[in-house]
């Protein structure tokens, strides 16, 4: 499974960036999610979606700020990041769960895309 995570730049504290990522096979009967991983940390769950869109997660510290939603019919999920803040900055890596469950756990999803580039400055 290919999955190609787009829409990562360099934004002002504030500002807003919307990522995408497609997934090269049907990916609709799992949950999909976003971790990011900053320089020197370790990787954290962002967010997560079920496999129809019924519920969703969030790490608190973006809590308010991003939404996750996805495209079944695209086999995309995107994930809108509203009011950035410098900690934002990191790497975004997108993900298909291996079940319907959006876990926020790493060890919930089978597969993983190569990230983009989240700069947050201040």
């Amino acid at each position: 499974v290919q999955l190609q995570a787009s829409g990562g730049g360099v934004v002002q504290a504030g500002g807003s960036l919307r990522l995408s990522c497609a997934s090269g096979r049907a990916s609709s009967n799992n949950a999909m999610g976003w971790f990011r991983q900053a320089p020197g940390k370790e990787r954290e769950f962002v967010s997560g979606i079920s496999r129809r869109s019924f519920s969703s997660t969030y790490a608190d510290s973006v809590k308010g700020r991003f939404t996750i939603s996805r495209d079944n019919a695209k086999n995309t999920v995107y994930l809108q990041m509203n009011s950035l803040k410098p900690e934002d900055t990191a790497v975004y890596y997108c993900a298909v769960g291996r079940s319907s469950y959006a876990g926020s756990n790493g060890a919930d999803y089978a597969y993983w895309g190569q990230g983009t580039l989240v700069t947050v400055s201040s």
